[in-house]
């Protein structure tokens, strides 16, 4: 496999907001500065292990990006309403963890704007901008509302959705630095659509411009699963949202939350 640089369980790649976005591979007890090996080969192998990252537990299969069966059955973080903030229960006292809610869940959130593969609606935690956006791969975001938590954010999201979508082309987010789009209008068209209550605030906010470290982008997009081939070498041409762009294909890490793996150079 050539030079070792670490073996370890991996969790979703880490991210520091500067131009372009400075990434970090945690693996194990340490991590891996990503941006210093672009247009370097790096060979990715899946050990054949995958631990849980809640109970740490040796798993056959993880559940919600990391977690065995059973921790993705009790954990709030893995319930259907962190999806879908609208299906909130916590009103009904059977929130899995309403301490864990109380920190994530009943906190200011945003609703936003951002240009992804095309015009995307979004919520997020207040305290989780620009993180965000960047594991979106978004290249533009506003944020345009603030509300008091994330179940009022999820009612206003399911609103807006119906004029703007929720979701992201990836494979189209993938393939170009994208062009500039104008959120200040398509914000104003939405805000026609809804009537801003007492507890909604709204944002006066610049434009935040993301850019990402990527030599070269993908004329198609191939879509690589380690789990399959066990090993993957290939040129590192750039990092956006939460995959690596090699020569031979695209990779996700967040799906690679809590698989052991080894990290190498040829």
């Amino acid at each position: 496999m050539g030079f070792a640089l670490l073996t370890g369980t991996v969790c979703k790649l880490k991210s520091i907001f500067l131009k372009p976005v400075q990434y970090v591979l945690p693996i194990g007890e340490t991590s891996i500065p990503l941006n210093d090996y672009l247009g370097k080969v790096i060979v990715l192998k899946f050990c054949g292990q995958i631990c849980c990252l809640n109970c740490h537990q040796k798993i056959k299969k993880s559940y919600s990006q990391g977690y065995c069966f059973s921790c993705s059955q009790k954990l709030a973080r893995c319930d259907l309403c962190i999806v879908r903030p609208e299906k909130c229960h916590y009103h009904l006292g059977t929130c899995r963890e309403p301490e864990w809610a109380a920190n994530h869940c009943f906190i200011p959130h945003i609703v936003y704007l951002a240009n992804t593969s095309d015009f995307k609606i979004g919520i997020t935690r207040a305290t989780q901008i620009p993180t965000r956006w960047i594991d979106q791969g978004a290249s533009q975001a506003l944020p345009i509302l603030r509300v008091k938590n994330r179940y009022r954010s999820g009612l206003i999201e399911v609103k807006l959705k119906e004029k703007v979508n929720d979701k992201t082309n990836w494979r189209k987010m993938l393939m170009s630095e994208g062009e500039n789009l104008d959120l200040f209008a398509k914000k104003e068209q939405l805000l026609n659509e809804l009537q801003l209550d007492d507890d909604i605030e709204l944002m006066v906010e610049k434009v935040t411009e993301l850019h990402y470290p990527v030599l070269e982008y993908p004329t198609h997009v191939t879509s690589l699963n380690l789990e399959k081939t066990l090993q993957i070498e290939g040129t590192l041409l750039g990092i956006k949202g939460q995959y690596l762009l090699l020569d031979v294909g695209v990779i996700n890490i967040r799906n690679l939350s809590g698989y052991v793996i080894s990290v190498g150079l040829r």
